[in-house]
């Protein structure tokens, strides 16, 4: 008698998984490492030197975590960044589940956080110098891509004709944004973590005064009140933040329902030096990625507007723009 082979149920293949989850997480520095993980995506040599390991040991660590889903791997050039599961899967809900019960106050998770928090303190250290030395000479750094009337142009394309009671740039720099929305706006406030830029801004938006307020502030915590924008810019400051993602969902907290989030930024590229030279963390951004970000923070799938460089060496602009659910 021919008796069919037992087939295995879902909770059996989840239980699998499971137990797979719990090997790999059961071991201090692999769950140290979840535990830093929680703060934002880390490059491997960020984790080596908050667990204070080397890097080939974290690197085999890593290793085991991405096996079991525990942990996402995303190459870029010569970096690897690592972040917890995005999506809601067994292996993320179990390494909810299992953070939930360490304690914060743990000497050893205290350390970690404490040298994280360094690692990223020097690190904003050295944008903000970088910001410092190449505030007046911006214009030379922007030519790396294509003209800027040609990305001014898809950006008011990608914006929609408004008018906008109140526009909210991210990261003002020198003020371009608001210049550049001046004529569809009724309001503009604009805020930045350099305070040189600031004054750059200050100088340069001194003809519109009368609409456009500027502030020190911090993309993860914005100096606006929530749901009081119409349109939210980030115009080319992703590239420079540890957690892009949580900037997008702070930006996505200042909107209206229906208001629309404008993200300008580089396609991805292998261009090295502007980690080394220009204080670049991420080499650009797929669209994927974007949308990720854009609908876990209550933003509607964004279109996507492509500005390919005319030389080899320039950089492909990206517009991303959508709608507050």
């Amino acid at each position: 008698m021919f008796i069919s082979p037992i087939q295995p149920v879902p909770e059996l293949r989840d239980a699998t998984r499971v137990v797979l989850a719990l090997k790999a997480a059961g071991e201090q520095t692999r769950l140290r490492a979840l535990a830093l993980l929680t703060e934002g995506e880390l490059a491997v040599g960020e984790l080596a030197q908050a667990l204070d390991q080397s890097q080939p040991r974290v690197s085999r660590h890593l290793k085991l975590l991405t096996e079991a889903g525990l942990v996402e791997r995303a190459p870029e050039g010569a970096w690897v960044f690592y972040r917890l599961p995005r999506a809601a899967t067994t292996e993320r809900q179990f390494a909810d589940a299992a953070l939930a019960m360490l304690d914060p106050g743990d000497p050893v998770l205290a350390r970690d956080a404490e040298r994280l928090g360094a690692i990223r303190a020097s690190r904003d250290e050295a944008a903000a110098e970088y910001f410092e030395r190449n505030a007046a000479d911006w214009d030379r750094v922007r030519g790396l891509h294509l003209p800027e009337a040609d990305i001014d142009s898809a950006i008011l394309a990608a914006a929609g004709e408004g008018p906008f009671e109140l526009m909210v740039d991210v990261g003002v720099g020198q003020g371009r944004m608001i210049q550049l929305f001046a004529e569809r706006v009724r309001r503009a406030e604009g805020f930045d973590t350099s305070r040189q830029m600031l004054a750059i801004a200050r100088a340069s938006l001194d003809d519109l005064k009368a609409k456009a307020a500027l502030r020190f502030g911090d993309a993860y915590a914005p100096p606006i009140e929530a749901g009081a924008a119409d349109i939210v810019t980030i115009h080319q400051v992703l590239h420079f933040l540890a957690d892009p993602g949580r900037a997008i969902k702070e930006a996505a907290r200042l909107l209206k329902p229906g208001g629309r989030l404008l993200i300008v930024d580089f396609a991805p590229h292998d261009l090295e030096f502007l980690r080394e030279e220009h204080a670049h963390r991420r080499l650009g951004f797929a669209d994927r990625e974007i949308a990720e970000w854009c609908e876990a923070s209550g933003v509607r799938k964004p279109k996507a507007t492509t500005l390919a460089p005319k030389r080899k060496d320039a950089l492909t602009v990206k517009i991303w723009a959508g709608d507050k659910l």
